[in-house]
């Protein structure tokens, strides 16, 4: 495959996340990352009325609606994935981080090639959801697996309740990823704000 595409908040990439992203590297050539809410006031107060419904009908709306937590940003989440990513031994040629607006998804296409293999895992009923987005909008969609959020390696969410509570954490990222955050202070911004 030519053009992959894989996507998530990465609000604190970790080992989950890199499972994705270097399983969806080895499908495609080139793999384009798109990091969702880059701008929170966007992406949490004008969703498009598909994702309110679907917010409004569904018993497990969209993670990221339940905690809208904001520590880092888009640049953070970049650097991260990137670091990570040549950490790995993906070479930067073969990679590139680009915003996607998941909230607003008839913009998508402006950030990704429209021939291009969304990868998705689902874990809940927003993963089962944006699959119908992504083919709505004439995207080529591939499950690269489907679990159920007992069997996560992690999530986000624990990183930063461990963060917060001074709880070990580092063995859940990457190494780039602690030392950037560690260097850069965000694990005391992220203690503040949470």
């Amino acid at each position: 495959m030519e053009i992959g595409v894989a996507q998530g908040r990465f609000h604190i990439i970790h080992w989950g996340h890199m499972e994705y992203l270097l399983e969806a590297k080895k499908i495609c050539k080139y793999l384009i990352i798109g990091v969702t809410d880059c701008d929170p006031e966007r992406a949490y107060f004008q969703y498009s009325k598909e994702i309110m419904e679907f917010n409004k009908k569904s018993n497990s709306p969209f993670r990221s609606i339940k905690n809208p937590v904001f520590p880092f940003t888009f640049y953070d989440r970049l650097y991260m994935i990137k670091s990570s990513l040549l950490y790995e031994g993906v070479s930067s040629d073969e990679f590139d981080i680009v915003p996607f607006p998941i909230h607003k998804p008839e913009f998508i296409k402006y950030y990704i090639p429209l021939n291009s293999t969304i990868f998705v895992t689902i874990y809940d009923d927003w993963g089962r959801k944006k699959i119908e987005i992504f083919k709505k909008l004439g995207f080529n969609v591939k499950i690269l697996w489907e679990r159920d959020m007992n069997t996560r390696f992690t999530t986000g969410e624990e990183v930063r309740r461990r963060i917060v509570n001074g709880e070990d954490w580092k063995e859940l990222v990457p190494l780039p990823v602690y030392e950037y955050i560690t260097k850069n202070k965000l694990d005391v911004i992220l203690k503040n704000c949470g």
